[in-house]
């Protein structure tokens, strides 16, 4: 388990993470979103004590990271894939890790076949594409068969089939009890793998809450629903969980807690005739768009202007 309170860390002037509260907790795949500049990676730095709180603390597993007396057994983490020495070969790589850590080498030969480096396994490591990196830097983060694994961007250079693995691998560790914590600009992959969210923007917290409530309150179960006996409709489908809105006199409900099928057999048992029944669809990504719209630090433009032209 990760666990930060007030996590608070400022360069000069300038706040980097501001008061982060969070927990992630073991047996789940917690997602770590938020836009560029947004305070990620420096959270994570701090995690592992790669980086000191300037105020607040945050511990893995009921510690500081540095208290650890075997921190590769408490937690795993890949945060720059190409921080390895060119010249070694991956093999030598990770034996180096294993041995100040008293890791058995066949331990090493374990995580290069989880991770499909056999056949590279011997070449040197500057030579590597960089999803072959970030297979290394993974390999390197489950050296210890950590409790907790923490990734920052782990599928940069995938190709589709390393994609699928990478997802398979953080489902696999989850269900396995241990904690799993991991940043990503793919929100169609957060939304394949992750159960829980924690979404920051220029250093604080934005929400922690699953992806379901996050699709939710941005309308993505909302469903329109048209019939000129709104009163009467609106009577049929009220219950527990279910919120009814719209405007006096008007003929079109929105609704949120049923589905469209379940209004559309509830209103067809009460013979009430509808004009329109539509479910909206929202995406994690357009729901994380709505949310961090203001925490964006830099913002692109889609007009392109041509140099001596009038746009």
């Amino acid at each position: 388990m990760i666990e930060a309170q007030q996590l608070t860390k400022r360069y000069g002037e300038k706040t980097a993470v501001d008061r982060l509260d969070f927990v992630v907790k073991p047996g789940t795949v917690t997602g770590f979103l938020g836009p560029n500049g947004a305070g990620k990676s420096t959270t994570m730095r701090m995690i592992v004590g790669l980086d000191a709180p300037t105020a607040g603390t945050v511990t893995v597993n009921g510690r500081p990271y540095a208290e650890h007396t075997a921190p590769l057994q408490e937690v795993g983490a890949l945060l720059e894939a190409k921080s390895i020495h060119p010249g070694r070969s991956a093999f030598d790589h990770l034996m180096a890790q294993a041995y100040t850590h008293g890791i058995p080498r066949r331990r090493v030969d374990e995580v290069i076949e989880m991770t499909g480096l056999q056949s590279v396994a011997r070449k040197r490591a500057g030579a590597f594409s960089l999803g072959m990196g970030q297979r290394l830097g993974i390999a390197a983060a489950l050296l210890g068969d950590p409790a907790t694994v923490m990734l920052d961007e782990p599928v940069n250079g995938l190709d589709p089939e390393g994609v699928l693995w990478i997802r398979n691998l953080l489902t696999g560790l989850a269900a396995e009890g241990r904690t799993v914590f991991v940043s990503s600009h793919l929100m169609s992959e957060m939304a394949l793998v992750a159960d829980h969210l924690i979404i920051v923007g220029r250093g604080r917290l934005l929400a922690d809450t699953t992806v379901q409530d996050l699709v939710r309150h941005a309308g993505g179960d909302t469903v329109t629903v048209a019939s000129e006996q709104p009163a009467r409709l609106r009577e049929v489908l009220a219950g527990p969980g279910v919120e009814i809105t719209g405007e006096v006199g008007s003929e079109e409900l929105h609704v949120t807690g049923l589905t469209a099928r379940a209004i559309g057999i509830r209103a067809a048992e009460h013979r009430i005739p509808l004009f329109e029944l539509s479910a909206r669809t929202v995406s994690l990504e357009q729901a994380f768009m709505d949310l961090t719209r203001d925490a964006v630090e830099y913002h692109g433009t889609t007009t392109v202007e041509t140099p001596g032209r009038a746009a």
